[in-house]
Formats: structure tokens, C-alpha cells, sequence
């Protein structure tokens, strides 16, 4: 099994920046894929990028492409997510999770493992 821990959350006013970062230990040589999850408020968790296990192919969504970065370090032991330009609507608990499949992918049936969530609140 693979034990995932999120940091970086905070408050953060609108068009600021936050670095979060995912910590793996245990199975490590089980994760290939890995990708960054929110979930705000009242509404159903959602993928917002991943990247593969080489590092060469990432993806992100729309509503985050061109502000975030997802990047990976450590020989696989950590991922980090750098957020620029927030707006209020990134507010949201932002997961990790973990995934054996070589490529890259936002189904959350690809992934095995889960980190328990950082809060990202953005004021306005």
C-alpha cells in the first residue's frame, strides 16, 4: 500500500500563488501515474491534472491550464502542484492520488491510493 500526505494549503487572496506538494512513502515502486484532485464545496470531487510515469506527458483541464503546474521529484516519492493566479473558484480540498498505469489519465478508477486533502480557500 502507498500512504500519501498532502501540504502547502492556505488562504490565499485572489491572483496569489500556493505550492502544494504530496509526499509518497511505502509501495513507491507501485506508483507510476500520478494526479491532483479538488473537491469544493458542495460539488462531486474532480481530476484537474496528472502526470505520467516518465514525465513526459501531463494534461490538465481547461479551467486550470496555463495557472497550474504539476511536476514530479524524488524519484517518484513526491509531486507537487504549483498554483498561480488563484481565483476564488479554485477554493476546494485538493487530494493526491496515486495510480499504477504508466499513462496519464483523470479516471478516478485508475487510481489506487489517496491522500486525505489539503484546504486551498482563495479570497476575493
Amino acid at each position: 500500500q502507498v500512504q500519501l500526505v498532502e501540504s502547502g494549503g492556505g488562504l490565499v487572496q485572489a491572483g496569489g500563488s500556493l505550492r502544494l506538494s504530496c509526499a509518497a512513502s511505502g509501495r513507491i515502486f507501485s506508483i507510476n501515474a500520478m494526479g491532483w484532485y479538488r473537491q469544493a464545496p458542495g460539488k462531486e470531487r474532480e481530476g484537474i491534472t496528472c502526470i505520467s510515469k516518465s514525465e513526459d506527458s501531463t494534461y490538465y483541464v481547461d479551467s486550470v491550464k496555463g495557472r497550474f503546474t504539476i511536476s514530479r521529484t524524488n524519484a517518484r516519492r513526491t509531486v507537487s502542484l504549483q498554483m498561480s493566479n488563484l481565483k476564488p473558484e479554485d477554493t476546494a480540498v485538493y487530494y493526491c492520488a496515486a495510480s499504477p498505469a504508466s499513462v496519464c489519465g483523470l479516471d478516478e478508477d485508475l487510481y489506487d491510493d489517496w491522500g486525505q486533502g489539503t484546504q486551498v480557500t482563495v479570497s476575493s
